[in-house]
């Protein structure tokens, strides 16, 4: 009975690995599809590509892993990564971006980008590293990324304040740079629970506050802090083997 029964387990086997062959087929040429989806929405919200990059680039006639800007992942052949940096492209950012549930790494830096970031936006769960400077982003600051280590939005529109809960939800940053923005609000005291951080760059934008409190003193990683350019007031302080920071509006 014990060979007759293996050999019926075998055969059903057998029977059903089509099945689960043509399933997994379906489910990653969808999951493909979906990642073509979202990046034809941010192609056809692109109002001026003057070097042609996407336009003669990104078309349905070859894989998307093998379009201009795009790595797909050897694994799952998902998109994990997006740089279209300085490629002179203008445009906005569609809700569509949310879908690429793979994105480990988007750098969009030195185009013409513009507007505010969707909501979805913070369904990439995924992103590690996000380089959007020297665009012309508003409005809210992306957050809610809890394997995120690098934030670059320098030199963009961000204004108002930063929320003091933001920080909560970035857990694993250690590169944070908003310089060259129009932030008004203090350095929100959430900051000092990332303890990975090595680089805060809050430099030329219109903060204010008094001396940095001393919980500073917990990033312990810290290599570089700039504060220049905003109306800060008070002394140096003393941080762990640093030697002083000098809080002023130079």
């Amino acid at each position: 009975m014990g060979n007759v029964t293996r050999f019926i387990l075998a055969l059903m086997m057998v029977m059903l690995l089509p099945h689960f062959v043509v399933s997994f087929s379906i489910k990653t040429k969808t999951n493909i599809n979906t990642d073509q989806s979202a990046l034809l929405a941010l192609k056809a919200y692109i109002v001026s590509d003057p070097q042609k990059m996407l336009k003669t680039n990104w078309s349905t006639a070859t894989s998307v892993c093998n379009w201009i800007g795009v790595t797909c992942g050897s694994r799952h052949q998902r998109v994990i990564a997006l740089n279209l940096s300085s490629m002179l492209l203008t445009g906005t950012i569609p809700s569509q971006i949310g879908n690429l549930s793979f994105l480990t790494s988007l750098d969009l830096m030195n185009n013409s980008f513009y507007g505010s970031l969707p909501d979805q936006f913070t369904n990439l769960h995924q992103l590690k590293h996000i380089d959007l400077s020297w665009n012309n982003f508003y409005g809210e600051i992306p957050y809610s990324f809890p394997k995120l280590q690098y934030l670059s939005l320098r030199n963009n529109i961000f204004a108002g304040e930063i929320r003091s809960d933001m920080f909560e939800h970035l857990p694993r940053l250690q590169v944070l740079s908003l310089s060259l923005n129009k932030l008004s609000s203090e350095i929100p005291m959430g900051l000092f629970k990332c303890k990975e951080l090595q680089v805060i760059d809050f430099g030329y934008n219109r903060m204010m506050g008094g001396i940095l409190p001393k919980e500073i003193g917990n990033l312990t990683m810290l290599r570089i802090l700039r504060l220049g350019g905003n109306m800060f007031e008070g002394k140096g302080i003393a941080i762990g083997w640093y030697s002083s920071f000098l809080l002023s509006s130079a």
